[in-house]
């Protein structure tokens, strides 16, 4: 008995100095960031060493995904021709020859191999914590600036975590505390927003395809299929759909803000005067009641 007890004392005794080192690692990597970023000078040998004394700690791996995240970017001022980029305003606006506007973004490019491993790092925090919202945002925020107006692997990434939330029996931790409900689905509507703004084809792409998925999956949350309305009025200018799409939302809430403001631009935009008549009075109400 007294051996078995004397194994138990040096298990929580190991415990205790692992727990008690990577916390003296935390510490250092928080202040080397602090002053240097995270891909600073000493910040690789500090995480090798964290390494060896808990490959397993999620803030290493954590660490591990900034730091190589942050390696594989370099900045570069480019010249485009329209006002927006990416939904960035410019940097700086000049004249050509013609007296036409050129307009100067910054953007981040990255280096393939030293995103590989940032993403290597992320696989590794989600294979070891699967449960933890953080690390698959992580992955998804990755992909999602990496791509820019192509967001292919992240859309892919989203739709296969859209699937897992869906086929999910408990629910996720994010931030070291159990999600409630509806956080999953604010914050897919993040992405939406995050796609929308980006304004290319290859994004609006994506916030449909999210939308009309979420939307299936949550019909009781009418911002996705309000996120479907505005695609059709916006990236296809198709206003009859978006219109269709906005009575839907009315049918199920007929004080819902959004689909009324945008009723009213899909009326006037349809030269139906008296449907814009209409919806606008409705809005006028709500704001009555307020």
């Amino acid at each position: 008995m007294k051996k078995y007890i004397a194994v138990i004392s040096l298990l929580l005794f190991n415990l205790l100095c692992m727990s008690a080192q990577t916390d003296r690692f935390e510490q250092r990597y928080d202040l080397l960031v602090s002053k240097l970023g995270p891909a600073g000078v000493g910040v690789e040998t500090l995480l090798n060493n964290w390494e060896k004394a808990d490959s397993t700690d999620e803030k290493l791996l954590a660490a591990r995904f900034n730091y190589y995240f942050a390696k594989a970017q370099s900045t570069q001022v480019v010249k485009k021709s329209s006002k927006k980029y990416l939904g960035m305003s410019p940097l700086l606006t000049l004249k050509d020859s013609l007296g036409n506007d050129v307009y100067y973004y910054q953007e981040i490019f990255y280096d393939d191999e030293l995103f590989g491993s940032a993403l290597k790092a992320a696989d590794r925090a989600i294979e070891l914590y699967p449960d933890k919202l953080d690390y698959r945002f992580m992955k998804a925020n990755a992909y999602v600036a990496y791509e820019k107006e192509s967001p292919d692997m992240a859309l892919a990434y989203l739709m296969d975590l859209i699937k897992a939330d869906d086929t999910r029996s408990r629910p996720w931790t994010y931030e070291g505390r159990q999600a409630d409900e509806h956080f999953f689905e604010d914050a897919i509507q993040e992405y939406c927003f995050s796609f929308y703004q980006v304004g290319s084809p290859g994004s609006r792409d994506a916030f449909y395809r999210i939308s009309e998925k979420m939307s299936v999956l949550h019909p009781d949350n009418l911002t996705f299929l309000n996120n479907m309305g505005s695609y059709y009025m916006v990236a296809k200018e198709d206003y009859k759909t978006a219109m269709k799409l906005y009575k839907k939302v009315l049918k199920k809430n007929p004080s819902d803000a959004v689909a009324l403001q945008n009723s009213i631009v899909a009326a006037r935009k349809l030269g139906n005067a008296k449907l814009e008549a209409k919806y606008r009075k409705q809005l006028e109400g709500i704001s009555g009641r307020q």
